[in-house]
């Protein structure tokens, strides 16, 4: 940007990048933050996400990934909020964010997926015990894909 270049330029450009950003991603979208030196455009989206596209008629069906020999309704999931990489921990070698056995809480951060060099935390949507992990660390995953298998809590646990 040229220093003639006011900050109502700047901003339409950064709501031009928003705008093109938001179209190519792949999953729903719940925040989009822009900064052009001390300009920043945020958008933030309240209530239920922009729903995904729909696919393309002539492409072909793609399977419901499969919850590692159980059905998906015997037991609560954590499920990936976007299409990316699925990592257990917040930086490599540091200790995963949580681990079979674990107790969650609702809102608290299971693992985090990689889009587009965004990091998208990843929380529990509900209580319970972490029975196991389906997905392994590194590992692309897709929208709404299981990634962490819980039981719920008992009142003993609670």
């Amino acid at each position: 940007m040229s220093a003639d270049t006011g900050p109502e330029e700047v901003l339409d450009g950064l709501s031009r990048h928003a705008r093109k950003l938001v179209a190519e991603l792949a999953g729903p979208v719940r925040r989009v933050r822009l900064r052009s030196g001390e300009t920043v455009l945020e958008v933030e989206w309240h209530g239920p996400a922009r729903p995904a596209p729909a696919p393309r008629a002539e492409a072909e069906p793609v399977p419901a990934p499969q919850v590692q020999g159980v059905a998906a309704t015997d037991r609560p999931v954590v499920r990936a909020p976007v299409v990316g990489t699925f990592y257990r921990s917040p930086e490599p070698g540091a200790a995963p964010f949580v681990a079979v056995g674990d107790v969650v809480r609702p809102g608290q951060v299971i693992g985090i997926v990689e889009a587009m060099k965004l990091m998208n935390e990843v929380t529990a949507g509900q209580a319970g015990r972490v029975v196991e992990v389906l997905v392994e660390d590194g590992k692309p995953v897709e929208y709404d894909q299981p990634l962490i298998a819980l039981e719920p809590l008992t009142g003993r646990d609670a």
